[in-house]
């Protein structure tokens, strides 16, 4: 079996990766920040470019795409920390009427944390009960659900997956940058040891967990997939503290971005499938 990324594939990241570029680049990130809120022009441009569409068959206005295409469009939406309830509208492209087009912003509950409710134009499942909750991340506003208990749904997994994923890639990329261009004592902090293992742990993290949630997607498998929830997880978390700890204390200030992909990092390991819950499923299997 052939899990290199085909011509197509390719072009298909780097095409949603100019796409993020052009319409959520760092200002949009900081001002999204300052001001939060769903940008519904960008949900719809989103619709346009087939972000959501991208699995619907091709007869019923869809993209035509599988799984292994979401989870690279889902990876650069997480590199590019685009806030919305990108995950539950994906899932409803074809079953909700304006999803797949972006006209309908959906969200869904899936454990005791929803995420944008107060945004969402449709919400699926029961949501009567759920009170605001501060969350740590300011660009994903959070309500609690008590006593909620629901079947995760693997694909939802995989693609909250795959945005941990591509969140992991942004710290490692962020890392090695500030490690080249911050000196110390008269040379690069990345020429010191103890920043170099730090960097080369990052990678390491980031690349296991890519090829677990690439080969995840490709088999569907909800065991693989789990584990591959788990390795992303520890990825984004991790990989983010580890370039905190680069940047030292510059990381820890509101100007740098670092601390927002370990915000969203620890937001998004609580969502669709816990650490706790994939670890259960994976001893499940044994």
């Amino acid at each position: 079996m052939d899990f290199r990324l085909t011509d197509d594939q390719r072009a298909l990241r780097a095409g949603m990766r100019d796409l993020l570029a052009a319409r959520f680049d760092r200002d949009a990130l900081r001002a999204a920040v300052e001001r939060p809120g769903l940008d519904r022009g960008l949900w719809q441009a989103l619709g346009k470019a087939g972000f959501f569409a991208l699995r619907l068959p091709e007869g019923e206005g869809g993209v035509g795409l599988g799984l292994p295409e979401a989870v690279l469009v889902f990876e650069e939406a997480g590199r590019a920390l685009l806030p919305g309830p990108l995950v539950a509208t994906h899932l409803a492209a074809g079953t909700v009427e304006g999803a797949a087009a972006g006209e309908t912003v959906v969200t869904r509950v899936d454990g005791p944390l929803v995420s944008w409710l107060a945004e969402a134009d449709h919400v699926q499942g029961d949501a009567s009960n759920a009170r605001p909750l501060r969350s740590v991340d300011p660009l994903t506003p959070l309500h609690r659900i008590p006593a909620t208990r629901t079947a995760h749904v693997p694909e939802a997994v995989l693609l909250s997956a795959a945005q941990q994923l591509g969140s992991a890639a942004r710290s490692t990329e962020l890392a090695v940058q500030h490690a080249r261009q911050r000196e110390q004592f008269g040379q690069p902090v990345g020429a010191f040891q103890a920043v170099k293992h730090l960097c080369a742990d990052l990678l390491v993290r980031t690349e296991v967990a890519r090829a677990a949630v690439y080969a995840a997607a490709v088999t569907a498998d909800p065991v693989e997939i789990a584990g591959a929830k788990l390795l992303a997880d520890e990825a984004a978390v991790r990989g983010a503290r580890d370039c905190l700890q680069v940047h030292g204390g510059m990381g820890f200030t509101w100007e740098a971005d670092v601390h927002l992909h370990l915000k969203r990092a620890w937001v998004r390991a609580e969502q669709w499938q816990s650490a706790d819950q994939a670890a259960e499923a994976l001893a499940a299997a044994l």
